[in-house]
């Protein structure tokens, strides 16, 4: 246990008497002045002002306390990472060669902010980012458009639903531009296409489909329900490649709107005729009551760089493992430090889906802890 000394006139006094004679006298005629020099306990640790025992001195002590104001730093700091299969150039192995570091200086005279790189074991890009939270935005869009490839996609919204994605003067549009680091494209008024164009990464895409259907939704004249449902059953929701909610839509003509995985919602909003909304409703909290009462999990400890491997380009290897055996298998974001992957699935399908993670990772997985019994009793 740590102690704390507590300096007291006596101690100080004790201190200084103990000094050795040649920190206290200096040779020659100035000796004595640079004894008399060395400080008093009160000068070194000066008494605090006594209380004014007049009003005008408790006014000017309060005054002076109230000039003093905390200072916060509008500075901040963000890391991005982009994988080695999203990365323009990869054809660089340290900084500062190649194009890539011509591009992060020229996205630090264009922001303002500050960018400093690095190369992760798994060759991914790390790019921390400092400065104030509009530089870091701008230049997060940036480094998204200029650093890493970039994939397109469509949501189709009723057209006279555009100009609320628009917002007064394009603020709405620019907000969610850097919100989910995508360009997006909408038609003209007098284009008929009720297609909106999205560009940016996969992760950035599932963003902005989704912020951009949230938006359509609160227009809708129609019925709009909001359902609660635990983020770790979305997938059963969803199905594997979307199976499931697409057939959800199709049987009830319901427009039915999950967050993607990157997006930390639980709400999934479904808009359209009653009773159509009615019906997908049910037809959610049904798989939901299902999948909650009857799946389990188990954790295993997998490396971090392999958990790239059990995810797959674009998230297929999670979509195939789902579709074949109906197991989730849940991984920590990039920015965790965590190594724990979760399933979630019947128990006699676990095994199954654990020896496709195996198979993935290609190593031996460190440990594998039971949460639960894999068979029902």
């Amino acid at each position: 246990m740590s102690s704390v000394a507590v300096l007291t006139q006596e101690s100080f006094n004790e201190h200084r008497s103990g000094l050795l004679p040649e920190q206290t006298a200096v040779a020659g005629p100035s000796g004595r002045e640079e004894e008399d020099a060395l400080p008093t306990y009160k000068d070194a640790f000066p008494p605090l002002p006594e209380r004014a025992a007049t009003p005008d001195g408790t006014q000017e002590t309060t005054n002076a306390w109230t000039k003093i104001r905390p200072l916060k730093s509008s500075i901040i700091t963000q890391v991005f990472h982009v994988p080695l299969e999203e990365r323009k150039y990869k054809d660089i192995n340290q900084f500062g060669e190649g194009d890539q570091a011509k591009v992060c200086v020229d996205i630090m005279h264009k922001t303002g902010a500050h960018l400093e790189l690095s190369l992760a074991k798994d060759q991914g890009l790390s790019i921390m980012v400092s400065g104030k939270l509009d530089a870091v935005m701008k230049a997060r869009k940036e480094i998204v458009s200029r650093l890493q490839t970039q994939a397109s996609a469509t949501v189709a919204i009723p057209k006279e639903h555009h100009r609320f994605v628009i917002g007064k003067n394009g603020e709405k549009l620019q907000e969610l531009e850097l919100k989910t680091a995508t360009k997006i494209q909408i038609p003209r008024p007098d284009d008929p296409s009720n297609q909106i164009k999205i560009s940016g990464t996969k992760e950035g895409l599932e963003k902005a489909k989704h912020e951009i259907l949230l938006i359509s939704a609160e227009q809708d004249k129609r019925a709009v329900e909001r359902v609660n449902i635990d983020k770790v059953y979305h997938p059963f929701i969803t199905g594997a490649y979307n199976k499931m909610v697409g057939e959800m839509t199709q049987e009830t003509g319901a427009r039915i709107n999950v967050p993607p995985p990157s997006v930390n919602k639980t709400e999934i909003v479904i808009t359209g005729e009653k009773e159509q909304v009615a019906l997908a409703v049910a037809m959610i909290k049904k798989v939901y009551e299902e999948k909650k009462k009857n799946t389990t999990t188990i954790a295993v400890e997998v490396k971090k760089s392999q958990h790239k491997y059990v995810v797959g380009p674009k998230g297929n290897t999670l979509q195939e493992i789902l579709d074949r055996t109906g197991v989730s298998v849940e991984i920590p974001p990039s920015d965790s430090s965590s190594e724990t992957v979760i399933l979630r699935g019947e128990p006699d399908r676990l095994g199954q889906a654990l020896t496709e993670v195996y198979a993935k990772t290609k190593l031996k997985l460190c440990s594998l802890h039971r949460t639960t019994s894999w068979r029902t009793p």
